[in-house]
C-alpha cells in the first residue's frame, strides 16, 4: 500500500510593519508555486497560509518524508517571497533563510519542519498547528496533555485501543541526542526532561501497541543554527486524531486555559499561549501574545480532502468561542507579566538570554567589574 506523506513547512520570509502578519503579495505567491507544483505532480494537495509573520506551506505527496523534492519546493518558494519581501522592504525579509545554497533538505537550514509518513486509515482526521513567537518546546505542555495525561484525555482510561499508551521521543538540542519513553510507565521521567523548555522538546509519537505514528514537531532552534539571535523558531506540529487515537475535542482540549511559553517581544520574555482564529493570526501587544492556530482536516487518498472545485476543507478550530477564555487568560496574564518589566521572570534566564542581544549591551561593562 503506497504511504502517504503531510509535509508542513514553514519560514520567516518577511512581515508587514514589524513582526506581525504576512502580507498577502507573500501568500499570493506561494500559492502560485504550489498550485503549479500540484499541476505538474510533485505534491497531490495544498493549503497555503500563515501563523503571525510566518509563512506556512502544508502538502501532501507519496515522496515520503526529507524529499529532496518536496524541500526544494519549500526552498523555492520561500527565496521567492523573500525576494518579493526585500522588494516591498518588509521587515526580517528572508530572516528565516540562514544558508545561500539547498544541499538536498531544509533541516539546519532556517525552515521548520514537521512531516510525517503512513498508511491511511478507514478515516484520517489531523490537526495541524502552527505558532509564533516562540520555541518548539512550547508544544511540550500540550503534546503531554494529549497523549499522557488522563486527565484530558478520557481515551487513556476508556479506549481499549489506548489503554497501553504512547512512545515519547524527546530531543535533547544542545546535546544533539535523542530518547524514547513510554506512558504511563515513564511518566516522571518524560516530565522531569520536557519540564526543562530550554533543552527538551518532544519531536515525535507513537501509539505504544503498534508503533502507530501519533504526533510530530517541528525541532528547529534558529540561535544554536546561527549561533546568535536571529528570531523565535516558530514550532509547527501535526497531530493525527480518532480511531484509537486522541479525538478532536481532547487534543484541543489543553487549550480551555492558557499557559505560559518562552518567546514573546524579542524572544526574550515569558508570555501567554493564545489560541486564535486564522483572522486573528497576527502578533501586535508587545509582539504577541505569542499565537497559535489549529486546522483540522481529513487525508483522503494521498489529499487534502477538498470541495468540488478542489478548494481545501479547512476547519478553522480556534475561532470558535468556546476558547474565548483561554484568551482572556492570555490577555490577563499579557498584564501581569508586563507588570514586571524587564525583572525576572518576566524576561527569560541567563542561559536563554545569551543568545540575545543583550550580551552586547552588557560586553561594555565587563571592564568595570573589581573583586569584591
Amino acid at each position: 500500500m503506497v504511504k502517504t506523506t503531510v509535509s508542513l513547512i514553514k519560514a520567516d520570509v518577511g512581515s508587514l510593519a514589524g513582526h506581525s502578519i504576512v502580507p498577502k503579495p507573500l501568500l499570493d505567491i506561494a500559492e502560485r508555486r504550489l498550485s503549479e507544483a500540484e499541476e505538474t505532480g510533485l505534491i497531490n494537495s495544498h493549503y497555503v497560509f500563515h501563523a503571525g509573520d510566518d509563512l506556512e506551506l502544508l502538502m501532501t505527496h507519496f515522496k515520503g518524508e526529507n524529499s529532496p523534492e518536496i524541500h526544494e519546493l519549500a526552498w523555492e518558494t520561500f527565496k521567492a517571497a523573500a525576494e518579493k519581501a526585500k522588494e516591498l522592504k518588509l521587515y526580517g525579509a528572508g530572516q528565516d533563510l540562514l544558508k545561500d545554497a539547498f544541499s538536498g533538505n531544509v533541516r539546519g537550514m532556517g525552515p521548520g519542519v514537521a512531516e510525517m509518513e503512513f498508511e491511511e486509515r478507514r478515516s484520517d482526521p489531523m490537526v495541524v498547528f502552527a505558532a509564533d513567537k516562540t520555541e518548539p518546546a512550547a508544544f511540550n505542555y500540550l503534546l503531554f496533555k494529549i497523549f499522557g495525561d488522563p486527565f484530558n484525555t478520557a481515551g487513556l482510561v476508556i479506549d481499549p485501543r489506548m489503554a497501553s499508551g504512547f512512545k515519547f521521543e524527546v530531543l535533547d538540542v544542545k546535546g544533539h541526542k535523542k530518547v524514547v519513553l513510554k506512558c504511563p510507565e515513564e511518566m516522571y521521567e518524560l516530565l522531569g526532561l520536557i519540564g526543562t523548555t530550554e533543552r527538551y522538546c518532544i519531536s515525535r509519537i507513537w501509539r505504544a501497541s503498534d508503533d502507530l505514528i501519533a504526533a510530530v514537531s517541528s525541532t528547529t532552534k534558529l540561535s544554536l543554527i546561527a549561533g546568535k539571535y536571529v528570531g523565535k523558531d516558530d514550532p509547527v506540529c501535526l497531530v493525527r486524531a480518532q480511531h484509537g487515537l486522541p479525538a478532536l475535542g481532547e487534543i484541543l482540549a489543553p487549550f480551555l486555559h492558557t499557559y505560559l511559553v518562552a518567546g514573546w517581544m524579542r524572544g526574550s520574555h515569558w508570555g501567554p499561549f493564545m489560541p486564535v482564529g486564522l483572522k486573528d493570526s497576527r502578533c501586535t501587544l508587545f509582539d504577541g501574545p505569542p499565537r497559535i492556530v489549529a486546522l483540522g482536516i481529513q487525508i483522503a487518498d494521498g489529499r487534502i480532502a477538498s470541495e468540488e472545485d478542489g478548494k481545501p476543507l479547512i476547519a478553522d478550530l480556534f475561532e470558535d468561542p468556546a476558547f474565548d477564555l483561554a484568551r482572556q487568560e492570555a490577555l490577563q496574564l499579557a498584564a501581569t507579566m508586563r507588570r514586571m518589566g524587564e525583572f525576572q521572570p518576566a524576561r527569560l534566564g541567563e542561559e536563554a538570554m545569551e543568545y540575545t542581544t543583550l550580551p552586547q549591551i552588557l560586553k561594555k561593562l565587563e571592564g568595570r567589574f573589581e573583586p569584591a
